[in-house]
């Protein structure tokens, strides 16, 4: 801009250095120093036309700038408009998906604080639609991948033929607290895991301390770096898992006789150990996806499970405890184990919590 001021200060001053150079000719002319080809005249038709030539020049570099900048302020606007529809845009999806949010956890929220009380016909027969899905699941794994599926022993006995006399070997595993051999003789015998499991709540009876007993068989229910037994590799880990849950529901069913005091085998100090390894298990839990168990975890069976049988449910809140609920809605303890965790009450809640996961459990339907 300040070039295009200068050049219009050059030419308006123009008229003027015309007016000079006639007075200096006048003056030659009047002295008549030298002797001029030209007259005056020409002289200053041709000073006019370079004068109206430059002017002339100078308004289409004028015009051509004021397109230009038209342009530019254009371009400025239309970014500024996407720009302002982008943000816009941003804002009403994230809104959206706020309001779907809340819409979600209101729904969980409200189902969750109604307290109809389920009468035992219906708990008798969300019990029996769970035993129904899970024989629909186990005949629809048959046909499909009959040779990548790993039977679990905890859901479907097997034949029990071959049985052997386990009851003096269970009793000397709880009497000498032998965990690690227990573990050992039930992965030797899957076939006659169903007996095995009918004698272990008797046979807990011999352990000096049968909690204790199970707390130290849970040590390595996440260790990768046992030794395997036998040569298998992963069925192993999985193996162990089964047993852990197996071992703190005999322990549940011990703790139902009458003749015994709960608190005398469940102390402080128990229920203290007990949630120290909660705690270890619990971080474990939030890499779980809800909806690729199929409600079918182990782990989360576990977890549950530890709470219930040494009377820990109370360190955890309700809102947590009935998110993992859904993990283990296939498995035959579900029922079960919802009554050990004083959820019975809220059953109906957890029911829509389950279809809201978007799980899609049969056994809830």
């Amino acid at each position: 801009m300040e070039d295009t001021r200068a050049v219009s200060t050059l030419m308006d001053s123009t008229s003027s250095k015309i007016l000079q150079l006639q007075k200096a000719f006048a003056e030659l002319e009047r002295h008549r120093a030298v002797t001029l080809n030209l007259k005056w005249k020409e002289l200053e038709e041709h000073f006019h036309g370079l004068e109206k030539s430059l002017k002339r020049r100078f308004h289409e570099l004028e015009d051509q700038e004021k397109v230009l900048d038209t342009k530019v302020m254009k371009a400025r606007e239309m970014l500024e408009k996407r720009e302002a529809a982008v943000v816009a845009k941003e804002e009403a999806s994230l809104e959206r998906l706020q309001k779907k949010r809340d819409a979600a956890a209101l729904a969980i929220s409200t189902s969750l604080k109604k307290h109809r009380k389920v009468t035992p016909a219906d708990l008798s027969c969300w019990e029996d639609q769970v035993r129904v899905a899970r024989v629909e699941e186990k005949i629809a794994d048959d046909v499909t991948t009959p040779e990548s599926c790993v039977e679990d022993p905890e859901d479907s006995y097997e034949d029990d033929s071959e049985e052997v006399n386990s009851t003096p070997l269970l009793d000397k595993f709880f009497k000498d607290m032998d965990s690690e051999g227990l573990h050992k003789f039930i992965s030797d015998n899957r076939k006659n895991l169903a007996t095995i499991r009918e004698e272990i709540p008797r046979a807990l009876r011999a352990a000096p301390n049968p909690a204790s007993f199970v707390l130290r068989s849970l040590a390595d229910f996440y260790s990768t770096d046992r030794p395997k037994f036998d040569g298998k590799k992963d069925s192993d880990l999985l193996g162990l898992r089964r047993t852990s849950i197996m071992l703190m529901e005999c322990l549940s069913i011990l703790l139902m006789d009458s003749d015994l005091c709960i608190s005398d085998i469940i102390t402080d100090e128990i229920k203290l150990q007990a949630k120290v390894i909660a705690e270890e298990w619990k971080p474990k839990l939030d890499a779980l996806d809800t909806g690729c168990s199929s409600g079918n975890s182990l782990e989360a069976h576990a977890f549950l499970q530890l709470l219930a049988t040494f009377g820990i449910t109370s360190a955890y809140e309700e809102e947590f405890i009935s998110q993992l609920i859904p993990m283990v809605s296939r498995r035959r303890q579900a029922a079960d184990l919802c009554r050990s965790l004083g959820f019975s009450a809220k059953m109906p809640g957890l029911l829509v919590l389950v279809f809201l996961i978007g799980c899609g459990i049969c056994c809830f339907n």
